[in-house]
């Protein structure tokens, strides 16, 4: 027997955020099938010259994944999301952290999810509740002379 249930998409993302998105979606779509380490090693590539993503920034560009697709919406989204919020980040010049991992509390389930400013964006979780195994963080600034 299926339990009825029905996903929240956000409302109210402007056009041009829902085109870039759906820019996004098909390269999101493609990492998703590499391993982890060439994930994080495409990732790594992309992020060079990006400033660190506000909460804001990375919240409109997990919005604006989970509006135009109904699977990145999902409960079983959460990678395609997760990349193609950093990916639609990178497009307009931020870039948010990175992170994969698992619940640290029964069932203990893979996840994958964006962090600014050091908590987790849209996910409605306490600090604490994912533990990283693999996190691609924003590009050090090299220090000023």
């Amino acid at each position: 027997m299926t339990t009825p249930s029905a996903l929240e998409r956000p409302t109210g993302v402007p056009l041009g955020l829902r085109l870039a998105a759906r820019l996004v979606l098909l390269p999101a779509f493609l990492l998703t099938l590499l391993p982890p380490r060439r994930i994080r090693a495409v990732l790594c590539v992309l992020r060079r010259g990006a400033a660190p993503a506000t909460a804001a920034q990375a919240r409109n560009a997990r919005d604006a994944l989970c509006a135009v697709s109904l699977r990145c919406t999902g409960p079983k989204g959460c990678l395609p999301r997760s990349l193609g919020a950093a990916l639609l980040c990178r497009l307009r010049g931020t870039w948010p952290t990175w992170c994969a991992g698992v619940r640290v509390v029964p069932p203990f389930t893979a996840h994958a999810w964006i962090e600014a400013e050091g908590l987790p964006v849209g996910e409605g979780v306490p600090e604490g509740y994912f533990a990283r195994l693999v996190s691609v963080e924003p590009h050090p600034r090299p220090p000023s002379r």
